[in-house]
């Protein structure tokens, strides 16, 4: 994920809990936590990530959990966003408050079929940080489910690093080549 991210966002430290691949169980499991109304997978999966990165000492650091949000018309007509379900798991395991500091602002189709360029474009300006107290001067934890190019992570940790004196590491539920 670090390779994937090289030259363009600098991040402490990143890691997935699962590998992702088409045909896979992990995008079957995606597929039920996004898709088939079970938020309880994201929050289960969180929790038992979060005591791994526990033991770890790249992400001992981290004061705040930020998931990557939805836009709130996606939100509204799914009932909940998986990466903030994720973030509230690990947050539990690890006793970090969870933050929504960041907000979608332009709403976007579904980026499962684009190309990597095209992500890039469709995702560029698409986030603004809402609570800048909450993450100033402070090592983010930036959570989502997949990634897959890196343009959403990449987006939202721009804005994360326009705060002052913050730091960001990566975590997902899972990581596709």
């Amino acid at each position: 994920m670090t390779d994937r991210l090289w030259g363009r966002v600098s991040v402490m430290a990143t890691g997935a809990y699962f590998y992702f691949s088409k045909g896979g169980s992990v995008r079957k499991l995606i597929h039920q936590l996004k898709y088939k109304d079970k938020p309880q997978i994201g929050s289960r999966l969180g929790e038992r990530y979060g005591k791994q990165l526990l033991g770890n000492e790249r992400f001992n650091a981290v004061d705040v959990i930020v998931p990557v949000p939805l836009h709130l018309k996606k939100q509204r007509s799914r009932g909940y966003n998986q990466s903030m379900q994720f973030a509230k798991g690990i947050g539990k395991a690890m006793d970090i408050p969870v933050k929504s500091a960041l907000k979608r602002v332009k709403s976007g189709s579904s980026q499962t079929s684009k190309s990597r360029m095209d992500r890039f474009k469709v995702i560029e300006n698409s986030f603004k940080v809402v609570d800048a107290n909450a993450i100033q001067g402070k090592h983010v934890l930036l959570v989502d489910d997949v990634l897959t190019t890196g343009a959403t992570i990449e987006a939202c940790s721009l804005k994360i690093l326009e705060i002052p004196e913050t730091k960001i590491s990566i975590a997902t539920i899972a990581f596709a080549e």
